[in-house]
This record gives structure tokens, sequence and C-alpha cells, in this order.
């Protein structure tokens, strides 16, 4: 392991990293680097696994550089507390990737994250992407209609699925197309389980046109005010991310098995997030939606036995 001085005494989430005054100083060597992202990937302040025992060893830390990538922007984006200051980073965080695809990587995510962009050929628009979504969530807190929000989750989420095809060696255009429906579907089961949440961060990410067509306001939303209204709003966004999942769950079937059963437990993991918001009745203002430990380990059972049957 690294030194006192040489590893983790250096080893800080974003937030704490652009703030310690000789963070710019520092240097990274290659083994430093890829034990960085591999720490920052496995202390997520959220449940989250970013790799799954059925993955190939041999991608963990390519998964871990790229996860590390995304972890920063979203960092850079969410957790600075200026929005301000939060451009100027993620511009920052832009250069630092492009500094990157022309051989001049310093920061330790970039140091880690080279070797793989060139090992599995990984373009940067899927990079690029992801810092303009976090960039407009500087700028943008509403949308209007459900194609703007499509168009924001192109960047939001998609990408983090074509990086994961690109990985695991599939850059057809069928498969994508499945990959982004699947991503979308995600995000916005994400937003539906956590409109509470986003309120906070003064974000509405239910197109108003929805609202207003189901005759709801934004000032009722942030009243948290649960009516006969909000239901029917709910009930069309839930059943918009539905859709979108069912359109992207032929690709389980389309990938190598391993990989397949991890694809198929997101969709479905996500389908049981619309399932648990139909279960309180779409009123996620009073209960945000969770999948219970147990409910995860049976939809782990149901989906290996489900892709494991579809191999017979």
């Amino acid at each position: 392991m690294p030194g006192e001085t040489t590893g983790q005494s250096r080893w800080l989430a974003p937030a704490d990293f652009v703030h310690h005054p000789e963070s710019a100083t520092w240097n990274w060597s290659a083994e430093e680097a890829a034990q960085y992202t591999r720490w920052l990937a496995t202390r997520h302040y959220e449940n989250f696994h970013v790799v799954s025992f059925l993955l190939p060893k041999r991608l963990h830390q390519d998964f871990f550089n790229v996860y590390s990538f995304c972890r920063w922007a979203d960092d850079l984006g969410d957790e600075i507390g200026d929005a301000e200051e939060s451009l100027r980073l993620l511009e920052w965080w832009r250069e630092e990737l492009e500094d990157m695809y022309a051989g001049k990587a310093a920061h330790p995510v970039f140091v880690a994250l080279a070797p793989t962009v060139k090992a599995h050929d990984l373009p940067v628009t899927p990079f690029s992407d992801l810092i303009t979504a976090f960039v407009q969530d500087q700028n943008v807190n509403r949308y209007q209609r459900w194609e703007d929000l499509f168009e924001y989750c192109r960047y939001s989420a998609n990408p983090v699925g074509r990086l994961v095809l690109y990985l695991c060696g599939y850059r057809d255009r069928e498969r994508q197309q499945l990959s982004d429906a699947t991503c979308t579907a995600l995000q916005l089961a994400n937003f539906w389980q956590d409109v509470t949440l986003d309120l906070e961060k003064d974000r509405v990410y239910i197109p108003l046109e929805a609202m207003q067509r189901h005759g709801y306001t934004v000032a009722e939303l942030y009243a948290r005010r649960y009516t006969p209204e909000f239901r029917k709003v709910m009930k069309e966004a839930v059943a918009t991310a539905r859709e979108l999942f069912m359109r992207g769950l032929p690709l389980p079937k389309l990938v190598d098995r391993r990989l397949a059963v991890d694809v198929e437990l997101f969709s479905r993991g996500g389908l049981k997030v619309l399932e648990k918001i139909e279960e309180l009745d779409y009123n996620v203002l009073a209960h945000r939606p969770v999948i219970s430990r147990t409910e995860r380990a049976g939809l782990l059972l149901k989906t290996l036995i489900r892709v494991v049957a579809r191999a017979a």
C-alpha cells in the first residue's frame, strides 16, 4: 500500500480533494492512481456496488476507473454547495479529460483511466456528455416537456450504459439503443423515487406539461400536496418509465451471460421501484419507495434462474 506521504493521506473524496491546498502539486504513479480509484469506488456513500461478483475480474479495475470519473463529475456538480464554483470545477474537469486524451493525464482518476481508454478504445463523447449533464444541473431545474427530459437523460444516464457496453466489447447501434432505453428508464425511476429529495435541491424533473395536463401546480408540489391530480401525474410518469424499461428488456439476450444478469437485474430493480410507487398509490410525497434486502435477493435469484434457463 502507498506510504503516509504518497498514498492514503491523499485518498480524499472529490469535494475534500479539490479544497486541499496541496492537491494540485501531487504526483501520482499508475499504481497509486489505480489504488485511489479502487478505494473511491468501494467506499461510496450510497449502497451501490460498482462491480458485481459476476463481472469478469479482468474488468474490475476498468470499471473502478470509469466509475471514479463519473463519481467525480457528479460530486463536482452536487457536493460543492455553490453553483458558480461547480461550473468552474466542471469546466476544469472537462479540461482534465481533454488533457488525458492528449496524453497529458495528471489527476489520479485520469492517470488510472488512461490505460482503460486505450485498452478498450473508449471515445471521449460519453465522458464529455456526462460533464455536460452536470453543467446543465447548475443552470436548469425545470423541464417543460417529456422530450426535454429525455434529452437531459441522453447526457446524464445513457453515456453510462454505453461505456459499460464498450468495456464489455459491444459497439453496435442495436445494443446501444436498447441500453439507452434502459438507462433513461433507470434515471426516471430514480427521479420518481426521489421527488422530495430533488425538491430540496430546487429541482423538478416531472415535466411541467404533464402537471398542467392533470391540473397540478409546482406550488402544490413544493407544499407536498398529495391530491387526485398528483396521483394522475405520477401514474403517467410511472407508465412512461415502465414503457422504456420494457423497450430495453431484450438487451440481456444480446450480451454475455454474466453481463446479462447485471443488466437484467438493473431493469428488474427499476421496475420494482415503479411497483413500490404503485403500492403507495403514487404518494411519493409522503413516503420514499425502497426495495428491501429480501426483495433484492429475490430479484437476483429470479434473474439468475431466468438467464440460466435462457442459455440452456
